[in-house]
């Protein structure tokens, strides 16, 4: 999955969190899924991150992981449907 990532200080350890990004990078911000207001200055490129994320250090936002699901699913309930028409 396309994402773009924000860091985030917790105790005395950094954590790299992925966000799906929303639109393009306007003005050296990026727009993040999971809220209208807050996104990312000065953005890192954009990476391909596996949604089974398993890296020590690194984690998807939960909101931007259950939005990301959540259309997955939909999309996978309305391609069975239309796969149940076909036959």
């Amino acid at each position: 999955m396309l994402a773009t990532r924000g860091r985030v200080t917790e105790g005395r350890s950094e954590t790299l969190v992925w966000h799906k990004p929303v639109g393009d990078t306007v003005n050296e911000f990026q727009a993040i899924a999971c809220s209208d207001t807050v996104g990312i200055v000065l953005p890192a490129p954009k990476q391909d991150v596996p949604l089974d994320l398993d890296k020590p250090g690194e984690r998807w936002c939960p909101d931007c992981l259950a939005l990301i699901t959540d259309r997955l699913a939909a999309l996978s309930r309305r391609l069975g449907s239309l796969n149940y028409i076909e036959k």
